[in-house]
């Protein structure tokens, strides 16, 4: 797979999760109980598909930076250090079928959201803070798709949509 067939895959797969997340708050708030069967379907489910976008933000930051060449800045590591345990959290719950996960999992969602939320501030206002470095500055735009979608940005919408997924499970 070329740099520009993964920009343009995981580029529809933040939309999608950018469309997912105000329809999954809203449904949280105000359908969770009229409708049964999504809600039985989308709570079963919950931890197999955070593992997934887990999974997948773990898999395309590692081609960023082991097969595309582009050097993480400070913030991209805070991230990625929230961001891979969760694979292996996600990963033993599915197998073991325990949810106790989840709240260390939503730990560290928490965390890296806050992390994510500021490198967004940053990177889209291109302010420059102590995190910013010469080598790897966190402005750096290495992408950008659909005119508005960057590496920081595909972080942020995997944080929230796996928080959303965790919190649909916690209060199933």
């Amino acid at each position: 797979m070329s740099l520009d067939q993964l920009n343009n895959s995981l580029a529809v797969l933040v939309v999608f999760g950018q469309i997912i997340i105000p329809v999954a708050i809203i449904y949280l708030l105000f359908f969770k109980k009229r409708y049964p069967v999504i809600d039985k379907f989308i709570t079963s489910n919950s931890i197999l598909l955070a593992f997934i976008v887990a999974l997948v933000s773990v898999s395309s930051s590692l081609y960023y930076s082991q097969v595309a060449g582009f050097t993480p800045c400070e913030l991209c590591w805070f991230q990625r250090i929230f961001m891979y345990p969760l694979v292996i959290l996600l990963g033993l719950a599915l197998i073991k079928k325990k949810d106790e996960v989840v709240d260390y999992c939503l730990a560290l969602v928490t965390v890296g959201t806050l992390f994510s939320l500021y490198h967004n501030y940053i990177y889209y206002n291109t302010q420059t803070t102590n995190f910013c470095s010469i080598v790897s500055p966190c402005t750096e735009r290495y992408i950008t798709s659909f005119g508005y979608i960057s590496i920081p940005l595909m972080a942020l919408t995997a944080f929230l949509l796996i928080a959303l997924l965790l919190i649909n499970r916690k209060i199933k």
